[in-house]
């Protein structure tokens, strides 16, 4: 069936907007709590959740209990699955309701049913293609641009953290509000590895998970860079796939800063246990920013610094095979 004008909110215009993206993603959102009940629902229901901050060895991070989460941690993502259901991101299977802003005639920006946050986009393509951020590097970087300082934008690997992962999309939620981004300007533990003109990439200490951040004030030389790297890391892992990482992306003085999660696998042992034993936590680029989610309560109880050390470690790439990366570059 494809887009129709039914579903488009507004239709931005990159090049001569009238009105700035983050207040139009403001309106949509207004607009979609009104007409769009289970959209109400999801942040009446966020406005109960529970947090509690844990702190580990060197870093610090945030527990956020949101049962409303629970289908995307539970998600099954094996290719029979998926091939089972509708694709919920898909323009003929959103709900009746639901409505979305047209951005560079490829996206449609809609509001998230579950959010995690009282700011919680998911930015779709307009065509069911598989998950990959090297297709759309560019656009990436430019939703990063039009909504700072609102909004910091994500992207979850398919094999890493994407609920959908044969439909590509991008995320946005509230700038600054992951704690890694603030470690992530903290002089005292960044490791310059490389720069090279208009871009800088370094590693970050003592954060208990391998982080890149990528800096860049060129458009051009930021989706370089995530060519290089992934391209560095199928060297390097000896892949074929889009290697497994998690990306925050976000635009401040005339800077590009991408912050990446290299990834060893998907989901830690622990999640795979069976009954009590099992903890439901399933990483992707917002928890490994730093604010976890929990959708069953006892998680959210029980989790302490030595579980969320050992989940980060598990899933995260080790520093030896980082720095070859880099040096793969």
């Amino acid at each position: 069936m494809g887009l129709t004008s039914q579903r488009v909110f507004v239709i931005h215009s990159r090049k001569d907007p009238k009105i700035p993206l983050p207040e139009r993603l403001q309106q949509l959102l207004e607009d979609q709590k009104r007409a769009w009940p289970d959209l109400a629902d999801g942040y009446n229901a966020l406005d109960a959740v529970k947090t509690r901050d844990i702190h580990c060895d060197g870093y610090s991070v945030t527990l956020q209990f949101n049962p409303r989460r629970i289908k995307s941690t539970g998600a099954r993502l094996d290719e029979q699955s998926l091939k089972a259901r509708r694709c919920f991101l898909c323009v003929e299977n959103l709900p009746d309701e639901q409505r979305g802003i047209l951005y560079q005639d490829d996206f449609l920006v809609l509001c998230n049913p579950a959010p995690i946050f009282q700011r919680h986009f998911t930015i779709s393509h307009v065509t069911h293609r598989e998950q990959s951020l090297e297709a759309f590097p560019g656009s990436f970087l430019d939703l990063a641009r039009e909504l700072s300082p609102s909004y910091t934008v994500f992207y979850n690997g398919p094999k890493c953290g994407a609920s959908a992962p044969d439909h590509l999309h991008f995320q946005a939620c509230p700038s600054n509000i992951l704690p890694i981004e603030t470690l992530a300007v903290d002089e005292s533990r960044r490791i310059l590895k490389r720069k090279e003109n208009a871009v800088s990439i370094s590693t970050l200490n003592n954060c208990g998970r391998q982080v890149v951040v990528i800096e860049c004030t060129d458009r051009k030389g930021g989706e370089e860079a995530i060519h290089r790297l992934l391209g560095a890391m199928r060297k390097s892992l000896h892949v074929e796939a889009e290697p497994m990482v998690n990306v925050l992306c976000s635009f401040n003085q005339a800077t590009w800063r991408l912050i990446v999660f290299p990834r060893s696998k998907h989901r830690p042992d622990v999640y795979f246990r069976q009954g009590d034993d099992r903890v439901l936590i399933s990483p992707a680029a917002v928890d490994l920013g730093g604010w976890i989610v929990t959708p069953m309560e006892k998680d959210f109880v029980s989790v302490d610094a030595d579980m969320v050390e050992s989940i980060f470690r598990e899933v995260s790439l080790n520093s030896q095979v980082v720095d070859q990366i880099l040096e793969a570059w």
